[in-house]
């Protein structure tokens, strides 16, 4: 069977591919992160007091290893976990203030790197793309 004709391929080398530009464009800028050390300091900006099975559930990642995420987000200071009143089971997420400033400079980087990812199609195409990927990453 021809690779070209074989999505798992194909999305497989496309990950490879935005992972790629989004190490590139980011240690650029001087940030040691991941793209889904980014998804999750995203989320907790997003959506404050956040607990992790909520951040993995909104970047669709296992819950068995946002532990790892989580902890190295708040190793370089860019999150705090705190006890929640509601379920002091429970640890509220947040970004601290350093963790703000890096989630601001991220933002136009990660922003602007989308363009390169998907620099061979034209307009139409990419949003034809992106319609298409959403139908398919959500079911």
């Amino acid at each position: 069977m021809d690779l070209l004709e074989m999505a798992g391929h194909l999305i497989r080398r496309m990950h490879q591919q935005s992972t790629l530009v989004f190490a590139q464009r980011t240690q650029a800028a001087g940030f040691d992160v991941t793209p889904v050390q980014f998804a999750a300091l995203d989320v907790i900006q997003a959506h404050r007091a956040t607990d992790q099975a909520g951040v993995a559930e909104m970047i669709a990642y296992d819950r068995a290893t946002i532990g790892g995420v989580i902890e190295r987000l708040e190793h370089k200071g860019w999150i705090k976990r705190v006890v929640s009143e509601r379920d002091r089971r429970a640890r509220e997420l947040s970004l601290t203030p350093q963790g703000k400033r890096v989630h601001a400079a991220l933002l136009p980087i990660v922003r602007d790197l989308q363009d390169e990812i998907l620099q061979p199609l034209g307009g139409a195409d990419r949003a034809r793309f992106l319609e298409l990927a959403r139908q398919v990453a959500q079911r």
